[in-house]
């Protein structure tokens, strides 16, 4: 193959790799295309496959899933979990076309512009509902907003990352003149994150956020419970009483006491089944099997999985690969942090996607804790993105040096022209989609 050839390939699989990460905020469908043909342009270019330097941990609870689905009562049943693993593969073309922090950027701003039209659309669907539900609470529970989502979780968490990222992107980037623009989406997004009425969504917003306020300046950390006084008093009722139910639940509808029987019944399952787990898939068909003695009647709510990723993937698939999940992201945890701890003081693209990347592990870690996240494929992709985006600003620093995330190949993948720039990056406003680059419930 042809010189010319092999830098078509390599454009092609930046910006179909782009578009995978990009489309998941609208439709998981065009997101798996980009993604198929992405992967498909990258063999054929001949460029060489990159990952994070996670691949032990990350390796061994993919491998785990493949052993306890063999160990478990029905193999089939817990295919999709296997078709599953195509997703991490957003890990790889991530990391082997993204090498400069300017088409980083790109991405992470793109993301942000597709969330805040997502969220303008929710805000449309929230005045619908309290207009149809006549401030009825279990209407409006059972029917909340989800932009482009089909699920108001989905949204929840895609919302959550897409305003986390812009929040890092407002603190520490070069914003320039469009800071106002950007302001004014943060505050679209923020609207429509506290309107989706998600209470995971806004404990592990409000976590993340304060860290992110915590690393620029720590005195504005009280900005975030007071920006949330502030929203309450002007909420509709429906927002106040969601808020108060946090402690104080409007009987089954809402979820506090249906995730505490979750929870319950989880321990179970990991008591009865430690190593292997109960299999991939398997909670939902054997759930009524482990539930409390003292339950007499289960609470509403859905109980497919178990509102809790650690106790979900310990009691699917065993303390092993719960062990091999929490290697995973601790270790990201970690690289991030040293990241940050290595970056120059004062804005600067580098500080601001490790912060973004930071505080979207942080999101995920906290909401896991109520919702079982990771198993969404649409918020796993985005998640998988930021992560791997992390890794090329702590590549640019000289924090990683895996021999797995070392350059390789012909050096050209990784920027939009096709260029061979390592992208150190550059002290201009940030970009909007389309612009060329710097170079540098619950």
């Amino acid at each position: 193959m042809g010189e010319k050839q092999i830098r078509i390939l390599e454009r092609a699989a930046f910006w179909l790799t782009f578009s995978a990460a990009a489309s998941i905020l609208f439709s998981i469908a065009v997101s798996s295309i980009c993604l198929a043909l992405a992967i498909a342009t990258l063999l054929l270019s001949g460029a060489k496959l990159r990952l994070p330097p996670v691949k032990w941990p990350l390796g061994f609870f993919l491998l785990w899933t493949v052993v306890s689905l063999a160990m478990s009562a029905n193999p089939a049943e817990g295919r999709p979990q296997i078709r599953k693993f195509f997703v991490y593969l957003t890990l790889v073309v991530v990391s082997s076309t993204f090498r400069d922090l300017a088409s980083v950027k790109r991405l992470l701003l793109t993301i942000a512009v597709i969330a805040t039209v997502s969220s303008l659309r929710a805000l449309a669907q929230f005045s619908w509902q309290l207009q149809n539900c006549g401030g009825d609470y279990k209407c409006l529970v059972g029917e909340r907003i989800t932009g482009f989502m089909s699920h108001w979780m989905t949204f929840g968490g895609q919302i959550m990352i897409a305003l986390l990222l812009l929040g890092a992107y407002l603190l520490w980037g070069h914003a320039g003149k469009r800071r106002g623009l950007w302001l004014i989406a943060a505050a679209i997004m923020a609207l429509a994150l506290f309107a989706g009425g998600t209470r995971s969504i806004w404990v592990a917003t409000f976590v993340a956020g304060s860290l992110l306020l915590w690393m620029w300046k720590r005195w504005t950390v009280v900005i975030a419970p007071l920006l949330i006084a502030i929203a309450l008093l002007a909420a509709p009722p429906f927002l106040k009483q969601r808020f108060t139910s946090i402690w104080k639940p409007q009987g089954q509808t809402d979820s506090n006491e249906h995730r505490r029987v979750s929870w319950r019944t989880g321990l179970r399952i990991i008591q009865a089944h430690p190593v292997f787990g109960i299999g991939p898939e398997h909670v939902k068909s054997h759930f009524k099997e482990y539930v409390p003695e003292d339950v007499k009647q289960l609470p509403e709510g859905w109980y497919g999985h178990l509102h809790n990723i650690y106790l979900h993937y310990a009691a699917e698939r065993g303390l092993p690969a719960l062990a091999a999940l929490l290697g995973w992201l601790g270790l990201m945890l970690r690289d991030f942090a040293r990241g940050l701890a290595r970056a120059p003081a004062g804005p600067s693209d580098a500080r601001f996607i490790i912060a973004g990347a930071l505080a979207t592990l942080i999101a995920i870690l906290v909401g896991g804790v109520f919702e079982h996240n990771l198993g969404d494929s649409e918020v796993l992709v985005l998640f998988l993105a930021v992560m791997s985006c992390g890794y090329v600003a702590l590549e640019e620093l000289g924090v990683t040096g895996s021999r797995d995330y070392s350059g390789g190949g012909n050096g050209r993948v990784g920027s939009g022209d096709g260029s061979a720039s390592g992208g150190r990056e550059g002290d201009a406003g940030a970009q909007l989609p389309g612009e060329p680059g710097t170079g540098a419930a619950a």
